[in-house]
């Protein structure tokens, strides 16, 4: 897995992506109440907006780690969004994403250092 500064992580899934919160995002969150996923076979740009998430306690949004098609969604998150609260870094991925470049990813975070940054 990879992690960036604005608390997502990426696993390599075949050709594609997968990319979600990390477990402190969802826990600064608090309860989600809202998703809006992107469009599958949109193309995003890095660091484009493209999912909205709200909770109790702020609105966010989730940017595009990487240039790349949307190759998939997580519908089950979008109709229950607490699912993100129970398990962000596994069942409740919020979509996948095909990388047209995928050295973007090279200079991400590993586990270790995730835990260094929000140490």
């Amino acid at each position: 897995m990879k992690f960036t500064e604005e608390h997502e992580w990426l696993r390599e899934d075949g050709y594609a992506v997968v990319v979600g919160i990390t477990q402190h995002a969802a826990d600064e969150l608090g309860d989600i109440v809202f998703i809006e996923l992107p469009e599958v076979g949109g193309t995003v740009s890095k660091d484009d907006e493209i999912v909205v998430i709200e909770s109790v306690k702020a609105a966010s949004d989730i940017l595009a780690p990487v240039d790349g098609e949307i190759v998939g969604v997580n519908e089950a998150i979008a109709e229950e969004p607490g699912k993100v609260n129970e398990d962000p870094q596994g069942a409740a991925w919020f979509f996948k994403i095909k990388p047209s470049d995928p050295s973007q990813m090279d200079d991400m975070m590993d586990k270790a250092a995730y835990q260094a940054f929000i140490a």
